[in-house]
Order: C-alpha cells, then sequence, then structure tokens
C-alpha cells in the first residue's frame, strides 16, 4: 500500500469511544499548523466531513479570520466559508467566526487597522454556545501556534484557554521537520493533548516526503493519523479518504 492511498475503513469500533446505546458520541478538537497556508482548513473540513458522514452533528468554527471581503451585503472569508460547508450545523457567522478582519495580514495587525482588540472572552462564549448546539466542534487556529492575537495573547493562549486535543497539521515542505518539531515542544509546554499529526502534501513533488515522513514519525510523541498527496481539485471529501481519527477519544464509531 502506498502512503498516498487513502486508508482503510476500520472493520471495529474503536475501544475510545464509549458512548451508551442511543447517546451520541461528542468529540471536539483545536487544528493548527507548522505555517500559514499549509492545509489547515482543507484537514479541517475533512474532519468535519467524516464527522457529518457518521451522522453526528458538525459545526465548524474559525475563531479569527484575517482576510475577508464584502459579499452580498455580509463580511466573509473563504477559510470561514469552507467550514461552513463542510459542517451540518449552521450558526451565526459572528458565532463561528467572532472575529472577521478584512486585512490579510497577522491578527493583531489587521485588527488594530479596523480599531478592534481581539480577547478570548467572546471566543469562548461562541465556542460554548457552538458546542451546546453540536455533537462536534472543529476550532481551526490561524497561521501557525505562535500567531498574535492581541499584545498578549496568542493563538497558543487561546488553545491553553479552550482546553481541546490538538491535531498538528504538518505542511510538507522544506524545512517542515524543524517546524513540526517546534511546535509540538510548544504545543506540549502548555500542557495540551496532542492528538495525533496529519502531513499535508502543500507543495507537489517535494523530494524525501517519504524520508521527512519517516522522521518526524520517530520523533513526534503522537499518531500520525493521515497523509494528504497534492490534490488537484482540494475538497472536504477528498481529503478525508487520506485520514484517519477512528482511535482518538469521542470519535464515532463505524456505523454498520
Amino acid at each position: 500500500m502506498s502512503l498516498n492511498d487513502p486508508l482503510p475503513v476500520l472493520e471495529t469500533e474503536p475501544q475510545s469511544v464509549a458512548a451508551a446505546p442511543g447517546v451520541p458520541s461528542r468529540f471536539s478538537c483545536f487544528v493548527t499548523g507548522t505555517d500559514t497556508e499549509i492545509g489547515k482548513t482543507l484537514v479541517s473540513s475533512a474532519i468535519l466531513h467524516k464527522l457529518v458522514h457518521a451522522g453526528l452533528r458538525a459545526c465548524g468554527m474559525k475563531p479569527v479570520a484575517a482576510g475577508a471581503e464584502m459579499r452580498g451585503g455580509e463580511l466573509h472569508n473563504d477559510d470561514a466559508d469552507q467550514l461552513i460547508a463542510a459542517g451540518n450545523v449552521h450558526l451565526p457567522r459572528n458565532i463561528t467566526t467572532p472575529y472577521m478582519l478584512r486585512e490579510p495580514a497577522a491578527p493583531h495587525i489587521a485588527a488594530a487597522l479596523e480599531g478592534i482588540s481581539i480577547d478570548p472572552v467572546p471566543i469562548i462564549a461562541a465556542y460554548a454556545e457552538i458546542a451546546a448546539a453540536s455533537d462536534a466542534v472543529v476550532v481551526e487556529g490561524v497561521g501557525g501556534f505562535r500567531v498574535p492575537l492581541a499584545d498578549n495573547f496568542d493563538t497558543a493562549d487561546l488553545a491553553e484557554q479552550l482546553n481541546l486535543p490538538v491535531i498538528l497539521v504538518v505542511g510538507l515542505r522544506l524545512g517542515c521537520i524543524n517546524h513540526s518539531l517546534l511546535t509540538v515542544e510548544a504545543i506540549l509546554a502548555r500542557g495540551l493533548v496532542l492528538a495525533g499529526w496529519i502531513a499535508n502534501e502543500a507543495e507537489p513533488g517535494m523530494r524525501f516526503a517519504d524520508e521527512n515522513i519517516d522522521t518526524l514519525v520517530l520523533r513526534i510523541p503522537a499518531p500520525l493519523l493521515g497523509r494528504v498527496p497534492h490534490l488537484e481539485s482540494a475538497s472536504a471529501a477528498a481529503a478525508a479518504g487520506f485520514i484517519d481519527l477512528a482511535e482518538l477519544p469521542g470519535w464515532p464509531p463505524a456505523r454498520n
């Protein structure tokens, strides 16, 4: 089996799921990445796609999105829109993305241009509302793990306050080993659970991609949950076939 082949569907139910009959499983995670533009939204959407097809009410959250434009009288951000499309719980955009910023820049810079200060309280409140309306929530961070959101508040602080299991998206490109290991150190230093990591071929034809993955498998103290190849037509459905989250706590058991 090639590393680029879709992962097989497990025939047995994961032992980590212990929901009573008739009680829906609950699953939440925080998706971060080794950098910006490395596939966090694609992976987050793929996770939502799998949750929806498992029969759960699933909602994506992009707490802070920079690079929004007005369409139809409403601010839209492509990443936030992809999460909405992949989920099946639809809440107001000011809940799923409390901070929608126009400038495509680091969030603290984009917010300052609009005279806004990003505060964790509205984000935590919005997450609680989403969780109450859903069986599963996928929260996607912005940029890498230590991107500033305000003067004394960054993405790592947000992840720590939400206290969700973290899934790391590794963008396969030159330098990804160093970026990955530094990010893993930062995640663990916050006392967070690193649930696993997913390799995404952000750049087609990367030399020694297999060797890079082998190196990371030996050094990251969490399971490799999949490898998403470079997709000509990237979509949540297409990427979902290359990841397997069945062993994660709260993941719904396979339907017969």
